[in-house]
């Protein structure tokens, strides 16, 4: 072939992946940048009601949740990362791999497990006002400092999965030579450790306050209001969706300002190993400290994960025959059917970015994927919001041009559809499913692709028989992973849902704004059985240890 000719197809191939990228990205834009349009028209008595209310603490509650959340996990996750990584102690094999199982657990089951044990009623002050008097309290669970303990522990992980990888690569050396210029241990860990981790720190800390921004289920059950409830509060409360939108603009200010956070505290540090591995030699904890450790860790991963997993199998089991109905299993058939469709659709576009990508290696491309995978980073209810307002205004063009030309609506509504809610779906996980596939793409060599290409192959048949059959275990972690995502979703899903579409997550959250903590707690399992898929895959991901 002329490479006249070669040239002209190259250019129509970039110009195709530059239409499969611009296509997603705008999809995944529009529900982001819609909501700024409503500040056009301003709801002024709302917001003069919302100034006048609760609009000051909505403020100060995020600002400290956060701010709360971020310190807490950093202390925790830092800290059980360098003693599972660096240290040896009783149990260590055991923690190294288990202190990662708070991951299954959603924040709102949690939270309504630590109420429902912990609260003044719950069945631990009353056993131990039953043994020390009646007058024994324990500090109030339903609290700022109740909230931020509850969320710590389910997000550490976060910083404990980045934090424990990267002091395994960072090597004895490092801190050996610490050592040899006359610092401690202490001041070593302080001083050489954690600044060679501050990108895995930075990462991690901002994965949490993510998902501290985006929560919605478990500052709900614990009447904490943030952003995420003033929004539902102002949709279905107030009945008014700008008022919803403009809300949601204030939080993505809060979404942004924890991006730069993470910029700049990761700064432009990499990774580089040190010698050899920190794993080859351990620090030999003895005595007490050796028994401290493994108590410290032992605490956490109960209080994360073996006690709710125990409360919640004694509800269950109370309230099993009263639980499984009909309804639970609609429950479970729409939570299960949910997920496997979010499931096609959002690993499918992932593998489209993802050859794209691939096919494509110019700038805009590349911009235009970092955008179309920036979903992930913002709270459901926003994109709840943001999509409603786009498929509102299509329904209305829709029924003008059916009205205007056959005289009659169109008859149907995509807002409040399925339709709409695997939209939020796809813009909400695009990037869970298109980090498994780029990596899986990673590992096919060039050489792969064109020996492919001189054998006559198109860019289309290289898809199918050359990166598809490669790809299966990063289709398959990326499917598993958006699954179990989608079933645990619950503020998108309130928000979107069509009538009669409740599923597991949505059984909790009525469950629980009733205080009905056991009857919360069957739909609860399922969803930590589930959650555990990914859990054991990202466990299998990082296991570098000795």
């Amino acid at each position: 072939m002329a490479p006249g000719h070669l040239g002209v197809r190259a250019r129509r191939m970039n110009s195709g992946w530059h239409m499969v990228t611009l296509l997603i990205a705008a999809l995944v834009a529009l529900p982001i940048l819609v909501p700024f349009l409503s500040w056009l028209h301003p709801e002024g008595e709302v917001w003069r009601h919302l100034a006048h209310t609760v609009l000051g603490e909505l403020v100060r509650n995020t600002l400290v949740l956060t701010a709360g959340v971020g310190v807490g996990v950093l202390v925790l996750g830092a800290g059980l990362a360098w003693l599972t990584a660096m240290c040896e102690f009783p149990g260590r094999r055991m923690f190294e791999w288990a202190l990662m199982l708070p991951l299954a657990v959603p924040t709102y089951v949690l939270a309504f497990v630590a109420i429902g044990l912990l609260d003044f009623s719950g069945p631990l002050q009353t056993a131990l006002r039953t043994v020390f008097g009646a007058d024994l309290r324990l500090p109030a669970i339903r609290s700022t400092g109740g909230i931020i303990v509850v969320m710590v522990l389910a997000l550490y992980p976060y910083v404990y999965m980045l934090a424990r990888a990267a002091f395994l690569s960072q090597g004895r050396t490092l801190l050996e030579c610490g050592r040899m210029l006359g610092l401690t241990p202490w001041q070593a860990f302080l001083r050489v450790a954690l600044p060679t981790a501050r990108p895995a720190l930075a990462a991690g800390v901002a994965l949490a306050l993510m998902e501290t921004l985006a929560d919605f289920g478990a500052v709900y059950i614990f009447n904490y209001d943030t952003f995420t409830t003033a929004i539902y509060k102002a949709w279905f409360g107030l009945f008014s969706i700008d008022a919803a939108a403009q809300l949601s603009t204030l939080l993505l200010l809060f979404v942004a300002f924890a991006f730069y956070l993470e910029h700049h505290f990761r700064g432009a540090a990499r990774f580089h190993s040190g010698g050899k591995l920190a794993h080859e030699r351990r620090f030999r904890l003895t005595g007490a400290r050796a028994w401290g450790a493994t108590a410290a860790a032992g605490v956490v991963l109960s209080a994360a994960f073996l006690v709710p997993l125990a409360q919640l199998l004694v509800w269950a089991a109370d309230t099993a025959l009263s639980g499984l109905d009909t309804r639970y299993i609609e429950f479970t058939l729409h939570t299960l059917a949910l997920g496997a469709f979010a499931a096609l659709i959002t690993v499918s576009a992932a593998l489209l970015l993802s050859a794209a990508r691939r096919g494509s290696r110019d700038n805009l491309t590349h911009a235009l994927i970092r955008l179309a995978t920036l979903g992930y980073a913002l709270p459901g209810t926003v994109l709840a919001v943001g999509i409603m307002l786009v498929l509102t205004w299509l329904d209305r063009g829709i029924d003008t041009f059916s009205e205007t030309w056959l005289g009659t609506p169109a008859g149907f509504a995509l807002a409040g559809s399925l339709t709409a809610l695997l939209f939020a779906y796809l813009v909400r996980f695009l990037a869970v499913a298109h980090g498994p596939v780029e990596s899986g793409l990673e590992r096919i060599t060039p050489s792969i692709t064109q020996a492919a290409r001189s054998l006559g192959a198109g860019q289309r048949e290289i898809l199918w028989r050359v990166y598809l059959p490669m790809l299966r275990p990063g289709l398959l972690s990326a499917t598993l992973l958006v699954f179990v995502e989608v079933m645990k979703e619950m503020p998108a899903t309130l928000l979107l849902r069509p009538f009669g579409w409740d599923t597991l997550a949505i059984r909790i959250f009525e469950m629980t704004s009733e205080g009905e903590w056991q009857r919360a707690a069957l739909p609860a399992l399922v969803l930590i059985l589930v959650g555990l898929i990914p859990v054991r895959l990202l466990m299998r991901s990082t296991s570098t240890q000795a």
